[in-house]
């Protein structure tokens, strides 16, 4: 028995304030770039500030290139800020095929079974640009299938059943398409020792016995791609065993001819099969060596009359080299062997659609799942180009990353759709055009893409050479700075690169003629400072010798200048409403008005938006807040007793209504705050429960204006009865009691029997009998004298 093995081959930190948080690098800042181009492929986030008035004293000419809202934080409006977009547009998109089989006959170019077909993608460095592809197989879509039998002598046992299958692929397709073509080829073994006996006599017949056999070869194309179905199955029935000496075939040379020789085996721009059928492993690349073939397969056709004569001068494919020819000629093999060598044509994991079927099971339904599995490749990629692929196949099915790249289970008619994401990193090839192509393993039909990337601004454009801004013109004057020609450095290109390090122009860095150059911050370039960057892209130094910087301000809550100002040169520039050192002092006195309109209820004075109070027990941030006044017990009660012990009135809202204290539970009464022992007031209360318990707690409001409620934690109720002497008195009652009936009816018992047997007693002293005969009574016994009787 036969089974099938469907083959379809492809081609291929930085430290931040307080040194609390840890940020990422800014790729912006960290390419240092000293021109637009540069900054532009540094990343998507990067923009060049164009503005020529933009940098402070001490800052590098890189300090133009950083984050858009960087830019813009540091005063560059967005209309001076360079920062390109990439594009995409459609040039050809011809809508899938729909048509059912029976209809009106199209000619293969006219069916399209994918869309777009044609598209340019404009990248910008790291910003992606995404398209979507369909895919849809079309019904009635042509089909050539190439037939490539063995004929070696192992295989006679099962020449009759290749016959039948080659009968059987004609009957099939043609349930499939109407516009099928078929073909078929055979073939044997290199013409050399030691796989065929090349004396005269083997050569004319290679097998022993009677046995009739046609003259080895290695392979031949008897059919070329027809519609003419009797033609091929009255050939494939004429075909007679061949030999050859060891097991393993010269199956590879034939699948190489088949696949390159495009004109003579008449394969047409269509869906493309060939079904390779033998019993026996195959010879490949390396094995010629045993024949003293020692040439690698060229991969081209050497095709005369229809038969491959460079077997004998060409070693065999090697399975790569025959994986790329079958891709990129869009044919799909099918493997028909017998089980037995089915695990040798088992292929690596990266050929995919591996089918597997028995010989009997060669049907419509086996055909069809041949292009059941869809999977997208694409030609190589420039340097730095990625693409990364989402398929949404059927059942809403979403898979990314290698999976992204297939659909399963895909029946003709079914239409799917991927997401495909092109990115570039940096601008390859000096950004010249480049052409990448997309398309579905085992068709011929593909997306082409056109690449542009996105090099230089648009200020580019406008660049000066040997601008006069550049120092008598040595330098282009381009976007708001200057790029300095070959020997030249400064930021106006000032200086020669040999003349950047002298004592004179070192003089000229020196603050107050001290020692330090550029105050230890920086570097002396051309007689002027060029601060150091920091790790963090958020901190510069600045000033004429680099003695400024925007991070060793005041700080308030771990903020720098309470978050409410900036830091420059090292002095904070509080916002509008905002004072002090470190800007942590407000201005606005809304927030000491109180709820009766007063500021500070009457009771203090509004300083930095927090009211001071005169008298020491009102509190809170608006002096409303009296800890030791009458009330404030029972109005924290509920919140107390449902945040403590999840019982009262509000357990159910507690956490909407009672949330504006802080809760600190202790374990006993001594553990409460004393008032001594504070210093803010503090307001012990008592407190029963619907249970008849007491429970303790005290309210105060410390220093931070923060409510504080210390609770003790267990419940002070009242004890109840000791239910075990109860039970216990109630259970001996019961006995006792008992008992003592049970003695009293008993001796009432013994009491009335002593009267009865005494009265007895009585009766029986005071009764008087007769002594005398009874007249009637006879006695029993009756006494008889014997006359006779002497009394002896």
């Amino acid at each position: 028995m036969l089974t099938l093995q469907g083959l379809c081959c492809t081609t291929a930190h930085s430290d931040s304030f307080l040194f609390v948080f840890h940020l990422e690098g800014n790729e912006c800042t960290d390419a240092n770039a000293r021109y637009c181009g540069k900054c532009i492929q540094a990343g998507a986030k990067c923009g060049w500030c164009k503005d020529p008035d933009f940098l402070k004293q001490g800052e590098t000419v890189s300090s133009r290139c950083d984050e858009v809202q960087s830019l813009v934080k540091r005063g560059c409006v967005e209309a001076m800020i360079e920062n390109p977009k990439g594009d995409k547009k459609v040039l050809k998109n011809k809508a899938v095929t729909n048509r059912k089989k029976g209809a009106e006959k199209l000619k293969p170019e006219d069916i399209t079974q994918i869309q777009p077909q044609k598209l340019s993608l404009t990248l910008r460095s790291g910003q992606p640009q995404s398209f979507e592809l369909k895919f849809k197989r079309a019904e009635d879509y042509p089909i050539d299938l190439y037939y490539l039998m063995d004929l070696s002598y192992s295989m006679k046992d099962d020449l009759e059943n290749v016959k039948n299958l080659g009968t059987s692929l004609m009957l099939e397709m043609s349930k499939i398409t109407s516009d099928f073509r078929i073909g078929f080829g055979s073939f044997v073994e290199k013409t050399v020792m030691p796989y065929i006996s090349t004396t005269p006599a083997k050569l004319l017949n290679p097998c022993t016995g009677d046995q009739n056999c046609t003259s080895p070869f290695s392979y031949k194309n008897v059919l070329k791609l027809t519609n003419d179905g009797k033609r091929f199955n009255t050939l494939v029935g004429q075909q007679h065993i061949s030999g050859n000496l060891d097991s393993p075939e010269g199956g590879f040379d034939a699948i190489m001819q088949v696949a390159v020789c495009g004109d003579h085996i008449g394969w047409r721009n269509v869906t493309r099969l060939l079904v390779f059928s033998t019993d026996a492993g195959f010879h490949f690349a390396g094995d010629g060596k045993l024949g003293g073939i020692v040439l690698p397969n060229d991969g081209k056709c050497h095709l005369e009359n229809n038969v491959y004569t460079m077997s004998h001068y060409y070693d065999y494919p090697s399975i790569a080299h025959l994986v790329q020819k079958l891709s990129d000629n869009n044919i799909q093999t099918i493997f028909a062997v017998t089980e037995e060598f089915q695990p040798v044509y088992q292929l690596p994991d990266d050929i995919p659609m591996q089918e597997i079927a028995t010989f009997i099971l060669l049907s419509l339904g086996f055909w069809q799942s041949l292009s059941s599995e869809v999977i997208l490749e694409n030609s190589k990629l420039p340097e730095g180009v990625t693409i990364a692929y989402t398929s949404r196949c059927k059942n809403g099915v979403v898979s990314k990353g290698e999976n992204g790249r297939k659909c399963s289970n895909i029946s003709i008619g079914d239409e799917v759709t991927f997401n495909i994401s092109v990115t570039s990193k940096g601008c390859p090839k000096q950004g010249k055009p480049e052409t990448i192509k997309i398309k579905p393993l085992g068709f011929t039909e593909e997306v082409e893409i056109t690449l542009n990337f996105i090099c230089e601004c648009e200020c580019h454009n406008d660049a000066i050479k040997n601008s006069e801004l550049c120092h008598f013109g040595n330098g282009t004057y381009e976007c708001g700075a200057c790029k300095c020609n070959d020997g030249r450095v400064g930021r106006q290109c000032e200086c020669s690169s040999n003349d950047v390090a002298t004592e004179d122009m070192d003089r000229t860095c020196r603050k107050d003629n001290g020692t330090d150059i550029c105050s230890n911050n920086g570097e002396c370039v051309c007689g002027t400072c060029e601060c150091k960057k920091r790790d963090n892209p958020e901190e510069r130094y600045s000033g004429q010798y680099c003695e400024c910087d925007n991070f060793n301000c005041d700080r308030s809550g771990n903020k720098l200048c309470g978050g409410h100002g900036s830091c420059e040169c090292r002095v904070c520039v509080c916002d509008p409403m905002w004072t002090g050192s470190a800007c942590d002092c407000s201005l606005d006195n809304s927030t000491c008005m109180a709820s009766n309109k007063q500021m500070c209820n009457g009771r203090g004075k509004c300083e930095c938006g927090t009211c001071k109070c005169d008298d020491p027990k009102f509190q809170g941030p608006t002096c409303e807040t009296c800890p030791t006044c009458p009330g404030v017990c029972a109005e924290h009660k509920e919140c107390v007793q449902c945040r403590a012990f999840g019982t009262g009135e509000k357990k159910d809202k507690c956490k909407e209504e009672c949330d504006d204290f802080t809760l600190i539970k202790v374990r006993d009464r001594d553990k409460l705050p004393q008032p001594n022992d504070a210093s803010y007031p503090v307001m012990h209360c008592k407190e029963r429960d619907a249970n008849d318990c007491w429970f303790y707690y005290t309210f105060a409001v410390n220093n931070d204006t923060k409510k504080e409620v210390h609770v003790v934690e267990t419940l002070d109720c009242p004890s109840g009865p000791d239910i075990i002497p109860i039970v216990a008195g109630v259970v001996a009652g019961i006995v006792l009691i008992g008992l003592a009936l049970l003695l009293i009816w008993k001796l009432l018992m013994i009491i009335h029997d002593r009267r009865e047997f005494a009265k007895f007693e009585k009766e029986k002293m005071n009764a008087k009998w007769d002594t005398g005969e009874n007249p009637i009574y006879k006695s029993a016994v009756t006494t008889v004298i014997n006359p006779k009787y002497e009394g002896k």
